[in-house]
Order: C-alpha cells, then structure tokens, then sequence
C-alpha cells in the first residue's frame, strides 16, 4: 500500500496527485458527455421516440444510485487508489459490451453495457471526489474542484465532436435515406450500417481505460485518509450516526438537483433544440456549447474561490443564474432559445465543485459513507430528464423545461444560502 495522508499535504505533495486524479477526471467527463449525442444516434439507429431515447442517461446514471453505497464499502477494503483503477477496469468491461450490443442492434443490450459503464465511473467518483475534496483544506476545496471541472469539462466539449466526427457525419442525409428506403430491408442495412459505426470507438476506449488502470496502480498515487483529513470535531459534532449531519442529507437532495439540471442543460439541449425543428447535424454539437459554458464557469470559479468569495455563496449566486437564464430560454425561441440553455453550463459549473466539500465537512469517519451517498444523489441525471420527456408530452416543451428546471434552481439557492449549515451552530 502506498504512503497514507492522514492530514493535510503540502501544496508542492498536492501537485503530482492532482494531474493523476486531473486525468481520472478527464477520462470520466469523455464518457459521461457523450450520453447527449448517444440520445440523439440511438434514436435514430433504433427509431425511438424521446421517452426511449431517454433510456440512455436513465441506464447510465442509475447505477450511481445502485452501486454508490457498495463502491464505498469496495474502498474500505481497496482503498481509494486501488479503488480508482478497479472503477476503469469495470468501465472497460462496460465499454466493451456496449460496442458489441449496438453492433448487434440489441437496444436493451446496449444500455446494459452503459450501466455497467456508470457502475465503474460511480466506483471512481466515490473515491475521486472525496479524494480531491480533503488533499487540501476543505475552504479552498471548490477551487481544486474547480481544477478537476476543467479537465472534465475540456473532455466534455470534445467528446460531442469527437463522436460526431467518428459516428454522427452526414445524420441528416442518413435519416433522409432511412425515411426513403425502397424496402423494409434498405431501410435494416442503412440502420445496421450506422450502428457499426460506434462499434471500434468503443473498443479503443475499453483498451485506454485498461491501460490507465495499470497506470494508476503503479503511480506514486498517495492514500488519504478521510477520518484524519476530515476531521469531525471541525464543525463541534462529538462522533454519532451519520444522520446527525442534517447538512449532509440537505446536501445530497441539492445535488441530486444540481445532477438533474446539469444533464438537461447538457445532454438534452439536442432535443430540446430539435423541438423547434432546428436540423440534426446542428443539434448534434450542441452538447459542447454547454461544455463550453462549464468551462467558462469552472475558470471563473478557479480565479474567484476563496480569495474573492466563499464558495457557498458562488453556490447561491450560480442557482440566481440558473433561473436567470431558465426564464431567458422559456422567453425566446431557436437558436437564442438553446444558447440561453447552453448557458446554464457556466451556471452549472461550479455547483458540484460547491456543494460535495460543504456538504462532506466534518464528517470524519463518515467521509467515505458519506460520499457514496452523494454520488447515489446522482441519479438525479436519470430522473429529472425523465420528468421533462414525459411532461412535455402534455404541455409545451419550453413550458415543461421552465417547470423542471426553475423549482430546483430554487432549492439550489436555499442550499447556497442556509441548507449548508443546517447543524453546524454547535460549532
């Protein structure tokens, strides 16, 4: 096992494990964006309606939620940087069975390779994120976050392209084709075609993951231990269960939220701009815009946190921007419509950064139980999105997206301002 860190570290011993774990990051935010243009190529190479579509962030977001808790228990017994390598290992797996479901035209298939894709991303994130969040102080923890937002965010913005270059060209003129084929078995071979196109993308990516888990292993990667980093007498608590850290429970409701929003603005601005007919090989970029806009919040959040503002109120000034540009979006139409969406990712960018260190503070001992519930708050991507396809179905998109997305914007703000030092007076 390698060096533990049982407080905290230099600035100078912080540098070489925050480029591995920018790394991890980076990897994680790659795959997790590609989930909006997989939601506009599946509905097309399975002719699906939106609700099926959809099955995409559901499949790969619910397993946070389903082995979150189970990740934290693997840690204990791996430890964290063991833990990291095991979570690329699954992801490969994940990978590999994705690309051959979809090859195989087998729907149902394929999201169950995404499952177990988001089964090791949730052992990654339960160790990554806590990780990151106590290798330093945890008042300057939304600026390393920060760090780790940009990688991830960088990998987000090209993951769009990158698919789009690889699997999405010409889609417009495909879907013609498609919609023209002479005969049922035209139509099967032009849809089988492009289905193979995902088919060695995936398979590169399950042997890069399986390359970065050697690496992981064998890197000067130190352990932290999250009890001694963490320190629960920090905020006045003597000990107990972890349901005396009522900022904690606030806390992985508003992430839960925060997931939910992230994913709208993220992964379904491509059929939100195809409500207003804007053409496919337009909408499928439109994932990076967003990721863009992270970027842009995450640099800001980088400069500002802590030395400008403290990062519970950024939070509260980052939801105020949230409902800004949710009502600017309801307001207009087009493309000013979808760039209002693509602007909630600079909303967006640093509430996670914000909301993961105010709600693990203090917990001590709790740290890894603590995180695992955080991250099964990120089921939330699979949810939210879920109430919006079905809610549009009955009321105008724009209505509907108002309706999801303002209320937990709201709550978001209550976070910022008050949910994050719920219990913490005795301190």
């Amino acid at each position: 096992m390698s060096t533990t860190l049982a407080a905290t570290p230099s600035q100078r011993s912080q540098l070489g494990p925050m480029l591995i774990i920018g790394v991890l990051f980076f990897i994680f935010g790659f795959v997790t964006w590609l989930n909006g243009p997989l939601t506009i190529f599946v509905k097309l190479a399975f002719d699906l309606d939106d609700v099926s579509a959809f099955l995409i962030p559901v499949a790969f977001y619910l397993s946070y939620f389903c082995l979150a808790l189970p990740s934290s228990v693997v840690l204990r017994r791996t430890g964290m940087k063991r833990g990291m390598a095991l979570g690329l290992f699954v992801m490969a797996i994940g990978a590999v069975l994705f690309g051959e479901f979809i090859n195989m035209r087998v729907y149902h298939g394929a999201l169950v390779g995404l499952f177990v894709i988001g089964a090791g991303l949730s052992l990654l994130q339960t160790a990554s994120n806590p990780y990151i969040s106590i290798l330093g102080p945890i008042d300057s923890a939304a600026q390393r976050i920060a760090f780790m937002g940009i990688c991830n965010k960088v990998a987000g913005a090209l993951a769009p392209f990158v698919f789009g270059a690889l699997v999405l060209s010409g889609i417009d003129s495909l879907e013609q084709q498609v919609k023209t084929a002479p005969s049922p078995a035209a139509r099967d071979a032009l849809l089988d075609s492009f289905a193979a196109r995902v088919y060695w993308p995936y398979m590169v990516m399950a042997a890069l993951l399986v390359l970065l888990a050697i690496w992981v292993v064998r890197s000067s990667l130190p352990e932290v231990k999250p009890s001694g980093a963490n320190d629960e007498h920090a905020i006045g608590h003597r000990g107990g269960s972890i349901f005396g850290f009522p900022h904690l429970w606030l806390g992985v409701l508003c992430l839960f939220l925060y997931v939910g929003v992230e994913v709208m603005a993220g992964d379904a601005i491509g059929i939100y701009g195809q409500s207003f007919g804007l053409p496919l090989d337009a909408t499928r970029h439109f994932t990076s815009y967003t990721m863009l806009g992270m970027l842009a919040g995450y640099i800001v959040g980088l400069l500002v946190i802590p030395r400008f503002i403290s990062q519970q109120r950024y939070l509260a000034v980052s939801a105020v921007l949230g409902v800004a540009f949710t009502v600017g979006a309801f307001a207009t139409h087009g493309y000013v419509s979808v760039a209002f969406v693509a602007a909630l990712g600079f909303a967006n960018a640093m509430m996670w950064p914000a909301i993961f260190p105010l709600a693990i503070k203090g917990l001590g001992r709790h740290t890894e139980a603590a995180s695992a519930l955080l991250i099964m708050g990120i089921v939330g991507g699979a949810l939210i999105p879920q109430v919006y396809v079905h809610l549009k179905q009955y009321v105008d998109f724009q209505w509907a997206f108002l309706g999801v997305m303002a209320p937990c914007y709201l709550y978001i703000l209550y976070y910022g301002l008050v949910g994050h030092r719920a219990g913490q007076a005795r301190g």
